[in-house]
């Protein structure tokens, strides 16, 4: 496998990885009250945040969002 392969497939698998990762979270935040619902909605802000950055970083080197899985999700509208 090249080197280049590689990493497409990484990005590729991690995206779609980290993203429901972040709808997981987003459910048993939903389930959750109180202190366990702030600790869920904690980590949601945090999968936010990363999923906005993966997302700007690809835009900047001209990677298309669809070429790492996060083509269909809006941190700020879908998780927060």
């Amino acid at each position: 496998m090249s080197e280049e392969r590689k990493y497409r497939l990484y990005l590729y698998d991690l995206g779609l990885l980290i993203k429901e990762n972040a709808l997981k979270v987003k459910n048993k935040a939903k389930a959750s009250e109180g202190e366990d619902r702030s600790f869920h909605r904690g980590i949601l802000f945090g999968y936010a945040e990363v999923i906005s950055l993966m997302q700007q970083e690809a835009e900047a080197f001209g990677i298309g969002l669809d070429e790492v899985r996060l083509d269909d999700i809006k941190p700020e509208g879908d998780l927060i």
